[in-house]
């Protein structure tokens, strides 16, 4: 049996990924800590402190992936945005009233995704995200990666999303890339 074939992906609702917080903060805690990202204890509970919220929004949706004996190896969450979303707002350059439309169910931002260092170039990041945005509604995923996380950047490309610009997501941090999946013809 191989790695990603021991791996299972688990799509959750919002209430099922709050009973599996734990799990969620040891991938992201043990991943986000690694160079560039530098993750600190303070900066993982800050960002528990937001998935809480979140996981408590309807229309929350995640993807835990373990293995066969239960260790979490990999997590993809968000939900869909709504019309007063920021996101849009912290752009380096502006970008089209049509692009940035949002009413709540237009786009699915897609928060985290992250897998641990040895499950990665598995298929395990894409099995979570194909989970995660099975049956969507949405015409399209938003999410910012970092430009200098070369792995991250490929696989994104290689599933089709492109760069429609560049954002600082938060006060103080690094430039990351602002990317966007259509998932219907013609929605571009």
């Amino acid at each position: 049996m191989t790695l990603s074939e021991s791996v299972t992906v688990e799509r959750m609702d919002g209430s099922a990924a709050a009973a599996a917080e734990e799990a969620f903060t040891r991938v992201y805690a043990e991943v986000f800590a690694e160079a560039p990202y530098d993750e600190t204890p303070e900066s993982v509970a800050a960002n528990f402190r937001r998935f809480r919220s979140q996981t408590r929004k309807a229309t929350f949706r995640a993807a835990l992936a373990r293995t066969s004996g239960g260790e979490p190896v990999g997590i993809a969450y968000g939900y869909p945005l709504s019309p007063s979303t920021g996101w849009w707002d912290r752009l380096t350059t502006p970008v089209s009233d049509e692009l940035r439309r949002e009413d709540g169910r237009r786009t699915f931002g897609l928060m985290e995704l992250a897998v641990r260092a040895p499950w990665r170039r598995l298929g395990v990041a894409r099995r979570m995200h194909d989970a995660v945005l099975a049956d969507a509604d949405e015409e399209r995923v938003l999410l910012n990666a970092r430009p200098d996380v070369e792995a991250a950047q490929a696989a994104y490309r290689s599933w089709g999303y492109r760069k429609v610009g560049e954002a600082h997501p938060w006060d103080g941090a690094d430039l990351h890339d602002v990317m966007v999946l259509y998932l219907r013809q013609g929605a571009a």
